[in-house]
């Protein structure tokens, strides 16, 4: 599971990568564009000004969702771990049972009935939704929290990440395109595409370490209750 995980984000970030290169070569103005002039000979221009700030606002939007996408498919690789060694509700850690309960609260009773076979195994996944996850608020802080109550490890090499710290730009400026709060234009107008790659960079290394943390989480059976000697 953890190999399709790492195929998914690997693929992923290479399609934001080359929206970066795009931008940097805009910004330099290698990239042109070729407009069809009147007479029917082509016309090289420069990307207007206006349409280059719109271009690295959503860079901001390709970003979130690298950064969703990623945390959503980890979370549920966790739960299909569990599912698919046949983990009960009784072996997994207490941390873990409070996210299946509270999973559960958000559910329809009927079509949990409708899932459940085997109880005590079952459970766990009978709740979970992985579009119930996020709603456009994850950030570093989030993924902390997110690792406290799953028992994966938060801690990435500070220099390389930050921390996940450029996840709050990423989020504030996703939610500000997204809710019309400000204009793309005011998003890029500020954001110079070394600045971008920069933060790129750093979310990408984040979002890696964190991953990494996981596959140890999941090699390691950390989701298990130690108290109760399960294997």
């Amino acid at each position: 599971m953890t190999v399709i995980l790492f195929q998914d984000f690997n693929e992923r970030t290479k399609e934001v990568s080359k929206y970066f290169i795009f931008l940097k070569s805009l910004e330099q103005g290698s990239t042109k564009l070729s407009m069809e002039g009147i007479n029917g000979k082509n016309k090289i221009r420069r990307v207007d000004s206006d349409l280059e700030k719109t271009l690295k606002a959503s860079s901001f939007l390709l970003l979130y969702n690298l950064v969703e996408s990623t945390m959503r498919n980890a979370i549920e690789t966790i739960f299909e771990e569990i599912r698919g060694k046949g983990i009960s509700f009784d072996q997994v850690r207490p941390e873990i049972k409070k996210i299946v309960l509270r999973n559960l609260k958000k559910r329809n009773s009927d079509k949990i009935i409708l899932s459940i076979t085997a109880i005590s195994l079952d459970i766990i996944t009978a709740g979970f939704d992985k579009e119930d996850l996020f709603s456009g608020n994850i950030d570093g802080r989030l993924i902390r929290e997110m690792a406290t109550d799953y028992g994966f490890s938060h801690i990435t090499d500070y220099v390389k990440t930050g921390n996940g710290s450029d996840l709050l730009t990423v989020k504030s400026n996703r939610n500000d395109l997204a809710h019309g709060i400000k204009s793309f234009a005011e998003v890029g107008r500020d954001k110079s595409a070394d600045e971008l790659l920069k933060i790129k960079k750093q979310v990408v290394m984040y979002l890696r370490a964190i991953l990494l943390n996981i596959e140890t989480y999941l090699v390691n059976k950390e989701y298990l209750d130690s108290s109760t000697g399960s294997p």
